[in-house]
Parts: C-alpha cells; structure tokens; sequence
C-alpha cells in the first residue's frame, strides 16, 4: 500500500491552504484524528479526506489503492457534485451525514464522521488563530453541523473544543 500522505500531497500538489501548502491542513487533521483513533486506517482516511473532492482521483482509485473501507469513508465525506454554491452543496452533505450510524453503523461510517469532525477542527482553530472571515461562517454553520455529525462517545474531546472555539468565535 501507497503511503497515504505522500499520495494526497501529490494530489493536491500545487493547492494550498491560505498561504500554506496543502498538506499543512492535512497534517493538521491527521493529528487530530490520531488524538481519539492512533490507527492507521484512521490516519489513511485523515490524509485522503478531500483528494476525491478537490483533485482528479476518483474514489474507485482510492479503493483499488488503499481498500475498499478507506474508499467507502472518504466517499461519505466527499461533497456531492453539481451543487451550485456551499451552502447547498454542504446541506446535501449534513444530510447524508446525519443518516450515518453510530456506534451500530459499520467502520467507514465511524471514521467519516471522526475525520470530518476533526477537519472543521481544523478548519476552525486556523479560521480563528488568523482571525479569518471564515469563523463566522463557522460559526453559522455550527448547529447544523454539529446535528449532522455529532456522535455521543464518538470523538467527544474534539467536540468540547470545537463547541469552545465556536462560542469564543462569537
């Protein structure tokens, strides 16, 4: 198997995430993940999470590479295409989202609702480290979020910092 961080900086070669190169972010969210889930599927999920949403690999690609589960999951947290704008494109996405189940759902649920909360963790602590106009939308976008994504047990730690930073970004 391909190391999963060296594929997505190949894959978002020359993409960048405000003034840094892409991997900054997805360094950033694989270490989050790592917080509540040290495996390595996890980590490979991390590091995957936008190559099918922002690059040319398609998912098929992802499961031929690195398997079928990790496939599964970076697909769950891929937006759907042919949205005209964010806000419909993310309300498409929290509805499939909220349809996923947890702890009873299988393990690619579990891990595309673990990455995608660690990823606006991410995002969040960068919008509000830099002050950026992002937090507000952040912020708007919280409660839905948080419905769609939200797991009791689940990732818990991430939560109450992320509820934190939102609150603080008010």
């Amino acid at each position: 198997m391909r190391d999963p961080r060296t594929f997505a900086a190949e894959a978002h070669a020359g993409q960048t995430y405000g003034e840094e190169p892409y991997t900054v972010h997805l360094d950033a969210v694989a270490e989050i993940v790592r917080t509540v889930d040290p495996s390595p599927l996890a980590a490979t999920v991390a590091y995957l999470h936008d190559v099918v949403e922002d690059t040319e690999i398609e998912t098929i690609e992802i499961c031929r590479i690195f398997g079928g589960r990790v496939a599964s999951a970076v697909w769950l947290l891929t937006d759907p295409p042919g949205y005209p704008n964010r806000k419909t494109r993310k309300a498409e996405l929290h509805r499939t989202l909220a349809k996923l189940e947890y702890p009873n759902g299988g393990p690619a649920e579990r891990l595309a609702l673990l990455v995608k909360t660690a990823d606006r963790l991410a995002n969040v602590r960068e919008a509000v480290s830099t002050a950026s106009r992002k937090a507000k939308m952040y912020r708007k976008e919280h409660r839905v979020f948080r419905a769609s994504c939200y797991r009791d047990g689940l990732a818990d730690p991430l939560w109450a910092e992320l509820d934190a930073l939102i609150v603080g970004a008010a």
